[in-house]
C-alpha cells in the first residue's frame, strides 16, 4: 500500500474541522494536493488505477468518480430524479448509434437528431445507465484457448461492454411503419459493439480520455471494478446469482446510486466469436470441457437510491439474460434500460409508484417529504449486526466525523449498513468522502486525511489495519469496532440519558419478520407476500427512524436556547456550560464539525424538518408559556422539586441557564462517566415501546410498455400514463388535495415528455396551487424558455398560464442572503457606539429588546463619553451570568416550597441578613418577597407584590453607627418588614419599587408582560451595580427604573370601564427585538375536525404581523402554540377559516395563502388576483366557497374542494377594499361607494359617498349590515362618526352617531348587538388607540375603551364572547375584551 505525501495545512487530528467564527464560514481545509509516490509509474503498472488524486476538503478528488466535497444542500428533484440541468441530456455532443472506446465495446443509444430545446425541457429519467461488464475479448479468447489446451488462462479485467443511456427511441425508429404497436414486427437490432476491430493495441497503460465515453456523468473506468469489487474470477462450476450496491459522489457532492447484478454463463468449448467477440452459448448448466463459467454484470445507476427495487428489477432481468445467447443479450438488457427509463420517480409524499415486470410487481417508494431522503432498503439491517451500544458508539463516530472504514464479507451489506446509518442521522448530513464500496485495487483511499466513510471486504482488515493511522475499523460480520494500529481513538460516550433511552427503544423493536407472520397462514402469491413483507418493513423502518430521530433530538433539543436568529449567533460556550460534566467531551467534538455547522445553519433558517417538527410535537404547556417570557428565566420550583429528587443531579452544580427571551427545554442532566456504554444499567429507566403509525400510502400502477420500442410505441405509453392519472383524479374525494397534487406532478411530467408544453403548464399551474412544496420551479422555468413563439403566445392567452409564466420566469426570486454564517459569540475588542453595543448585547443572548438595551447603555455610560469599552462589556456579562450560575444553584427545602407556586422562580437572593422578623436571606420571586430563615430553613412572607404599600430606604441607629434599612409596609398589616441590609440596601429598594411597580402596570392592563419586563430590568440592574462598583453605581441603575418612573407619571389611572371590560393581553411580538404591528386577527373554534390531535383541537387565535409573519396563540390559554412562521414577504390584509381545517390568508402581493390547520403548514397559493388581495369571505354549503377581492376591483369566486374560481367579476374604479355575504349578495367598499351586486356581478343597490357627503372630502372604511334591522353601518375616512342608513332606501339621509374624542376609524366589527369601532382618539391628552362600544338598538355609545398605546388596527369575534383587538407597530399588543 502506497504512502500519502504532501499533507495539505491546516489538518487538526488528522482531520477538516468546521467550528463555527465570527470571521466567516466554517472554513475548509486549504487545499493540500497528495499524491502516490512513483505516480507515473503506479499508473503505468496498474490497469484502470487513477494516476494522480487530489485531496482537500474543498475539492476531493476520487477514484472513477468516486469524488467528495463537502456535500451540498439537494437539488431539487425533477419528476424523473434528477435536477433540473440545460446540460444533462442524451449526449453533449450529436450522438450516434453508439460510440465506441478502446478496450471494451462501449455504446449509446440516443437521439440522432434531438429537436432544438429537447434538453432544457426534459425530465431526466432516474435511471441513469445501464452498464454490462464482463472480461474483455483479449482475454477471453485467450481462455477460451486455454481452456482447450488444459491449461490456466491469463488473469482476467473486466471491462463495459455495453452502455445503454435514455432516450431509446431513435430518428429512424419514429419513421417506422404506422401500423399499431401490437402488429409492428421488430426492427433492426443495433449492436453495441464496435462495427469492426480497430488495430490491436500495445497493453494497458489506461483508457485515454478522447475515446472514453462518460454518459451521464458515470465514469466508466471506475465501474468494471466496482462491478466486480473481488476481481473477475472464473469458476470450475455454476455459481448462485449474487447483488450488491454502490454509492458514486461527484465533485459537487451529488451522490448516485448503482445496483449490481452478477452472474455465470458456461464459456462453451468450441468457442466462436460473434462480431469479434467470445460467443458464451447457454447451454446452462452443461460444462465445457474445462468447466469454465465466466461472470458478468449488469449495473444499474441511478440518481435515487431505490435499492430494493433495482434488486428486484435485476433479478427479473438476470431470469432472461441467462437463457438467451449473446447476440441477443444486449437487446434484452436494452428493453430493460428503456423501461427503466420510462418510469418516472414519484414526488414527495404519500403516492408509491408499482411497475409490472414479470413476474414482479415492482414498487418505487417516493420520500415523505420533500427534506427527507428516499428509504428503499430495510433500516433495521444494522441493528441485527451490532448490539444497541456498539450502534451508538458508530454514531458518535460519525457525529464527531471520524475516518470510518466498514469491512464485510458480503459485498452487499457495506453500502445497506452504510446508508442505513445515513438514514439514522437526517436530517443532519454526513458532509465528508461518501464510499462505502472500494475494490482491492483502491484501498490508497483510505490513506486519505481528511473525514471520511469507506467499506472494504473483509480480507482487506489487517492490511489497511497496519497500514493507515487513526482509523475506526467495524466489523459488521462480527459487531466489533476497533481501531487501525491498535491505536485508542479518542471517541466519547453519547449523553447518558439519551444512551440509555435510545438502548431501551431499539430492544422494543420487533426485528424478525417471522414473528409477525406466526399468526397467519402461508401466501399462495408471490406478490401477495412479497406485498406484505414490504408493509411490515415499513411500519419497522418507521420505528427505526423514529427512534433515531428521538436520540438526537434528545442530544441537540436545547441547542435553540443559546442562538440568536436576528444576528445568527450560536453561544457555545454557554451551551457546553448547560452539559454535564461528564458529556461535554462529546459535545465539544461535535460541535467543532461540519455537520453540526449545517445543523446550526438549519435551525437558524427555521427549516421545517424532522427535528423542528418533533420539537413543536413534543412542546409542553410550559414550553409554551416559556416562548411568551419576555424575561430570563430559571429554575421553577417544579423543575427545584423534581431536580432534587434525583440523586443522580447532587453531583452537577454548576450550571448555567440558557439564553433569554428563547424557549427553554430542560432535561434532567446526570451523573458524570468515562465507562463504556455497554456497562449502562438501563433498570432504572421505565420501559419504553414505541407505538408509531405510519402514515397512509397509496398506489400508482404504471401502464404496461409495449415493444418494440419505436416512437409510437412510446407516446401509446405516455397516452396510458395520462389517462389512467387522469382517471385516479376523477375518482379522489373533494378533500384529498394531497394525492391531487402528486398527480397533477405526474401527469404534467408525462405531457412534457410527450411534448405537449401547454397541458404540461397547465398542470404545473394546478400544482403550484395545490401543494407548492412540490412545485418543480426550475422546470418549469426552463419549459417556458423552450417555448416556440406561437406557443408563448398561446400560453399568455390563458389567464391561469399568464399568471404561471409571470410567477415563476418573469417575477425575480428573492435575493440570496448576502451572508448565511454561523457566529459564535465574542465578547467585543474595541469600544462601542450605541447601535454596536444594542448588536452585542442581543447577540449574547442577555436582552433582546431594543428600547430595554437603550437604557442599559445610559445606565453604563453614566458619567462617561457615551460609549462601551471592552472591558465594562466583559464586566458587566460575567456579572450577569455569575447571576445566573447562582440562580440555578439556589436549592430550597419542601417546607419553604410548599407555600410558593410551581412556576415561581427565585430571582434573587440577598447575603444574609438581619430582620425584625429572624435572621436569614431574603428571596424575589415573580410575585413576592419571603424571608429564608437560616439554622433550620423555614419559610416567612414578608409580601407579595400586589399588597405592597410602601418601600423606603432609610437608616437605624446601631451603637454609634447608621446601619441602611429596607422598610416594605404592606397592605392590611400593621407591622412594618425592616431589614438591616447594609450596602445592598439602595440596590434592593430599587429592584423592590421596579418590581412594585411593574406588578401594578400588569394589573392595571391585564398585561403580564410588564412583571416579566419589570424582572429583567430588576436583573439588569444588578448587573449594573456589580459592573460598576462605585458610588455612582446605584444612580446608574436607576436608569433602568422603567416602569417606577411611568408609576411616578401617570397621574390617573386605567378609565373603570377600560379596567372592568378588559380580560388579558397578550403580545405576539415577544421575544422579538421590537415590536410588531397587529394587521389581520382570526379566531377558529376547537374540535374541528377528528383528524385534528386532541391536543391540538383546542380554540386558536390567528395573528398576522409585518412581512408575512404569522403566529397562532392556543386561545384555551393564551399562549403560543405555534411561533411565527412566514407566509410571504408582504403585509397580509385579511384571513378566513374555510370547511374548519384552513386558514385562508390575503396578502399585498396579490396572492391567497391556504394554512393546514393540522400541519401549520401553508403548502398552497392561489395566484389568480392581480393586486393586493383586500378581504376574503367564506360561504358554507355544498360545495363551499370563498369570495375574494383586491384592490383593483376584482370579486373572484372560489370552489373550497377544487381550489378553481368558479366566477368573477369587476367593479369599475377599483380601490375595493372589503366585501360582506348577505342573503346572496355581495356587498362591497369601493372607498368612493357601496354597492350591493348578486354574485354573478349584475348591481342591485349603490349607496355613493359624493351624494352624502358633497361639502366634505371623505371615503368610505368600513362597514357593518344589520339584516334584521334593515340597517348599514358605515364608518367614514377622517369623520368622527358613525352613520347608518336605511337598506330599504339608501337616498333618505343616515342617523349619525358621534364618536368623542375619536380622530380616526380604523376597523368595526358586530359582536351581538352592539358595533364595536376600532381607531386612534384622545385620552388624557394623549393619542391612544381606543375602542367605541355602539349599542345596534339606541345607536348611542354604550363603552369608550382606552385600549393601546397605538392605534387599533383591527378587530375579532370570538364566539361573541369576546372581542380582540390588535394595535399598531408603537404597542403591538392583543387585547381580550369581555362581551356583554
Amino acid at each position: 500500500m502506497k504512502k500519502w505525501i504532501g499533507e495539505g495545512t491546516g489538518h487538526m487530528s488528522g482531520k477538516g474541522r468546521a467550528g463555527t467564527s465570527t470571521t466567516g464560514e466554517s472554513t475548509a481545509l486549504e487545499h493540500g494536493c497528495l499524491c502516490l509516490e512513483n505516480e507515473r509509474t503506479a499508473c503505468d503498472k496498474t490497469p484502470g488505477r487513477m494516476a494522480q488524486l487530489a485531496w482537500g476538503v474543498g475539492r476531493q478528488s476520487v477514484h472513477a468518480g468516486l469524488r467528495s466535497t463537502r456535500a451540498a444542500p439537494p437539488a431539487r428533484d425533477g419528476p424523473w430524479g434528477l435536477q433540473w440541468d440545460v446540460g444533462v441530456g442524451p449526449s453533449t455532443r450529436d450522438p450516434s448509434p453508439w460510440e465506441g472506446a478502446r478496450g471494451g465495446g462501449v455504446g449509446r443509444w440516443g437521439l440522432a437528431e434531438p429537436e432544438p430545446g429537447w434538453k432544457s425541457r426534459r425530465p431526466v429519467a432516474w435511471a441513469l445507465t445501464v452498464a454490462w461488464c464482463g472480461p474483455g475479448r483479449p482475454k477471453s479468447q485467450s481462455l477460451a484457448m486455454a481452456q482447450r489446451k488444459g491449461v490456466g488462462g491469463p488473469p482476467l479485467e473486466p471491462e463495459v461492454l455495453s452502455v445503454f443511456v435514455p432516450p431509446f427511441v431513435t430518428k429512424e425508429d419514429s419513421q417506422t411503419a404506422s401500423a399499431p404497436c401490437a402488429t409492428l414486427s421488430k426492427t433492426r437490432r443495433r449492436s453495441f459493439r464496435k462495427k469492426r476491430d480497430k488495430p490491436k493495441s500495445e497493453p494497458w497503460k489506461g483508457l485515454p480520455p478522447e475515446d472514453v465515453t462518460v454518459p451521464n456523468g458515470v465514469d466508466l473506468l471506475a465501474l468494471p471494478q466496482l462491478c466486480f469489487p473481488g476481481g473477475l474470477c472464473v469458476a470450475s462450476e455454476p455459481k448462485e446469482d449474487c447483488v450488491h450496491f454502490l454509492v458514486l459522489t461527484d465533485v459537487c457532492g451529488n451522490r448516485t446510486y448503482g445496483v449490481v447484478a452478477q452472474y455465470y454463463r458456461p464459456l462453451h468449448d468450441e468457442s466462436c466469436f460473434y462480431n469479434g467477440k467470445a460467443h458464451w452459448e447457454p447451454s446452462w448448466p452443461t460444462v465445457g470441457v474445462a468447466g469454465c463459467f465466466v461472470p458478468f454484470a449488469v449495473c444499474v445507476v441511478s440518481k435515487l437510491p431505490y435499492y430494493n427495487a433495482l434488486k428486484d428489477c435485476l433479478s427479473c432481468l438476470l431470469t432472461h439474460l441467462k437463457l438467451c445467447k449473446d447476440f441477443e443479450v444486449d437487446n434484452h438488457i436494452k428493453d430493460f434500460a428503456a423501461k427503466l427509463s420510462l418510469i418516472p420517480s414519484p414526488p414527495p409524499g404519500p403516492l408509491h409508484l408499482v411497475f409490472n415486470m414479470k413476474p414482479l410487481q415492482i414498487v418505487f417508494p417516493s420520500r415523505a417529504d420533500p427534506e427527507s431522503p428516499v428509504i428503499d432498503l430495510d433500516l433495521h439491517l444494522p441493528l441485527l449486526c451490532f448490539r444497541p451500544e456498539k450502534v451508538l458508539q458508530i454514531l458518535t463516530c460519525l457525529l464527531t466525523e471520524q475516518r470510518i472504514v466498514f469491512f464485510s464479507s458480503n459485498w452487499a451489506l457495506l453500502p445497506l449498513v452504510a446508508e442505513c446509518f445515513m438514514a439514522y442521522l437526517h436530517p443532519l448530513q454526513w458532509q465528508h468522502t461518501f464510499v462505502p464500496v472500494l475494490s482491492g485495487q483502491m484501498l490508497d483511499f483510505v490513506m486519505a486525511p481528511t473525514s471520511f466513510l469507506m467499506g472494504c471486504h473483509l480480507d482487506y482488515f489487517e492490511e489497511v489495519s497496519k497500514e493507515a493511522d487513526g482509523l475506526v475499523l467495524i466489523n459488521i460480520d462480527n459487531g466489533s469496532i476497533t481501531c487501525s494500529n491498535e491505536e485508542d481513538v479518542d471517541l466519547p460516550d453519547i449523553p447518558l440519558l439519551a444512551a440509555q433511552t435510545f438502548i431501551q427503544r431499539v430492544q422494543s423493536l420487533q426485528l424478525h419478520h417471522e414473528l409477525d407472520l406466526a399468526h397467519l397462514g402461508a401466501s399462495t402469491d408471490l406478490n401477495e407476500g412479497r406485498a406484505r413483507r414490504r408493509a411490515w418493513q415499513r411500519r419497522l423502518n418507521c420505528q427505526v427512524q423514529q427512534v433515531a430521530l428521538q436520540l438526537l433530538f434528545s442530544i441537540f433539543r436545547e441547542v435553540k436556547n443559546h442562538l440568536n436568529y436576528e444576528h445568527r449567533v450560536f453561544n457555545s460556550e454557554e451551551f457546553l456550560k448547560t452539559r454535564a460534566p461528564g458529556d461535554q467531551q462529546f459535545y465539544r467534538q461535535v460541535l467543532d464539525t461540519y455537520m453540526f455547522h449545517a445543523f446550526l445553519k438549519a435551525r437558524l433558517s427555521r427549516r421545517m424538518d424532522a427535528f423542528a417538527q418533533m420539537d413543536l410535537n413534543t412542546q409542553s404547556e410550559e414550553d409554551r408559556l416559556n416562548g411568551m417570557l419576555a424575561s430570563p428565566r430559571r429554575p421553577t420550583i417544579e423543575k427545584m422539586a423534581s431536580r432534587k429528587s434525583s440523586a443522580l443531579h447532587a453531583v452537577h452544580r454548576r450550571m448555567v441557564v440558557s439564553m433569554p427571551n428563547l424557549q427553554d427545554i430542560a432535561v434532567p442532566e446526570l451523573l458524570a462517566r468515562n465507562s463504556s456504554l455497554r456497562k449502562v444499567d438501563s433498570t432504572g429507566c421505565g420501559s419504553v415501546v414505541l407505538n408509531v403509525t405510519p402514515p397512509s400510502t397509496y398506489m400508482f400502477k404504471i401502464p404496461e410498455i409495449h415493444f418494440p420500442l419505436v416512437s409510437q410505441c412510446v407516446q401509446a405509453y405516455y397516452s396510458d400514463c395520462v389517462a389512467l392519472l387522469s382517471k385516479a383524479m376523477g375518482l379522489l374525494a373533494p378533500d384529498s388535495s394531497v394525492l391531487l397534487a402528486r398527480y397533477y406532478y405526474l401527469r404534467g411530467a408525462v405531457h412534457l415528455m410527450q411534448g405537449q408544453l401547454l397541458d404540461a403548464l397547465l398542470d404545473f399551474q394546478s400544482l403550484y396551487k395545490t401543494d407548492i412544496r412540490i412545485f418543480p420551479a426550475d422546470l418549469v422555468r426552463r419549459t417556458v424558455g423552450s417555448l416556440s413563439g406561437p406557443q408563448r403566445a398561446q400560453a399568455e392567452r390563458v389567464p391561469e398560464l399568464r399568471r404561471l409564466i409571470s410567477e415563476v420566469v418573469d417575477k425575480p426570486g428573492e435575493a440570496p442572503k448576502p451572508d448565511d454564517r454561523v457566529k459564535n459569540f465574542e465578547l467585543p475588542k474595541k469600544h462601542m457606539q450605541l447601535d454596536d453595543f444594542v448588536k452585542r448585547v442581543q447577540e449574547s443572548g442577555i436582552v433582546k429588546d431594543t428600547n430595554t438595551i437603550h437604557r442599559l447603555f445610559e445606565a453604563l455610560t453614566v458619567g462617561h463619553q457615551k460609549q462601551i469599552d471592552p472591558e465594562t462589556f466583559k464586566d458587566f456579562y460575567n456579572c450577569w451570568k455569575e447571576a445566573e450560575a447562582e440562580a440555578q444553584e439556589v436549592s430550597l427545602p419542601l417546607s419553604v416550597t410548599e407555600h410558593l407556586d410551581k412556576n415561581e422562580c427565585v430571582y434573587k437572593l440577598s447575603s444574609s441578613v438581619k430582620t425584625n422578623r429572624g435572621v436569614g436571606k431574603i428571596a424575589m420571586t415573580q410575585k413576592r418577597l419571603f424571608l429564608l430563615t437560616e439554622g433550620r430553613p423555614g419559610y416567612v412572607e414578608i409580601s407579595t407584590f400586589r399588597n405592597i404599600e410602601e418601600v423606603r430606604s432609610t437608616t437605624v441607629a446601631f451603637l454609634l453607627l447608621r446601619i441602611p434599612t429596607l422598610k416594605i409596609k404592606v397592605v392590611s398589616k400593621k407591622e412594618v418588614f425592616e431589614a438591616n441590609l447594609k450596602t445592598e440596601c439602595d440596590l434592593w429598594h430599587l429592584m423592590v419599587k421596579e418590581m412594585w411597580a411593574g406588578k401594578k402596570l400588569a394589573d392595571d392592563h391585564k398585561d403580564p408582560q410588564y412583571i416579566q419586563q419589570a424582572l429583567t430590568h430588576v436583573l439588569l440592574m444588578d448587573a449594573v451595580v456589580g459592573t460598576l462598583q462605585s458610588p455612582a453605581a446605584i444612580y446608574a441603575a436607576s436608569k433602568l427604573s422603567h416602569f417606577d418612573r411611568m408609576k411616578n407619571e401617570m397621574s390617573t389611572p386605567v378609565p373603570r370601564t377600560t379596567s372592568e371590560t378588559l380580560k388579558h393581553k397578550i403580545n405576539p411580538s415577544a421575544g422579538e427585538t421590537c415590536p410588531h404591528a397587529v394587521d389581520v386577527l382570526l379566531y377558529t373554534p376547537g374540535h374541528l375536525d377528528p383528524a385534528e390531535k386532541v391536543e391540538d383541537a383546542h380554540p386558536k387565535l390567528w395573528c398576522a404581523l409585518d412581512e408575512g409573519k404569522v403566529t397562532v396563540f392556543d386561545a384555551s390559554s393564551w399562549t403560543i402554540h405555534q411561533q411565527c412562521f412566514k407566509v410571504g414577504a408582504s403585509k397580509l390584509n385579511c384571513m378566513v377559516m374555510a370547511e374548519q381545517n384552513q386558514v385562508w390568508v390575503g396578502s399585498e402581493d396579490s396572492v391567497i395563502y391556504i394554512i393546514n390547520i393540522h400541519s401549520m403548514s401553508c403548502n398552497k397559493q392561489l395566484t389568480d388576483h392581480r393586486s393586493s388581495v383586500t378581504d376574503l369571505v367564506a360561504q358554507n354549503g355544498t360545495p363551499s366557497k370563498v369570495y375574494s377581492c383586491s384592490a383593483d376591483g376584482t370579486v373572484l369566486a372560489w370552489n373550497v374542494s377544487t381550489l378553481r374560481v368558479t366566477s368573477r367579476f369587476q367593479l369599475p374604479g377599483g380601490g375595493l377594499s372589503s366585501i360582506s355575504l348577505h342573503d346572496g349578495c355581495l356587498w362591497c367598499c369601493t372607498g368612493t361607494s357601496i354597492v350591493a351586486v348578486m354574485t354573478s356581478g349584475l348591481l342591485c343597490q349603490e349607496l355613493k359617498v359624493g351624494e352624502n357627503f358633497k361639502e366634505m372630502s371623505t371615503s368610505f372604511v368600513g362597514f357593518q349590515l344589520l339584516p334584521e334591522q334593515d340597517q348599514l353601518w358605515v364608518a367614514c375616512a377622517g369623520l368622527a362618526s358613525i352613520y347608518i342608513w336605511s337598506l330599504a332606501d339608501l337616498t333618505q339621509p343616515p342617523h349619525r352617531v358621534p364618536l368623542q374624542d375619536c380622530s380616526e376609524v380604523s376597523c368595526m366589527i358586530r359582536v351581538k348587538q352592539q358595533i364595536w369601532v376600532g381607531g386612534t382618539g384622545l385620552s388624557q391628552g394623549l393619542a391612544r388607540g381606543k375602542i367605541y362600544v355602539i349599542d345596534a338598538e339606541r345607536k348611542t355609545v354604550a363603552k369608550e375603551l382606552v385600549a393601546h398605546i397605538d392605534r387599533v388596527t383591527t378587530l375579532c369575534s370570538a364566539e361573541d364572547r369576546y372581542v380582540l383587538s390588535g394595535s399598531g407597530g408603537g404597542e403591538g399588543k392583543i387585547a381580550i375584551w369581555k362581551v356583554e
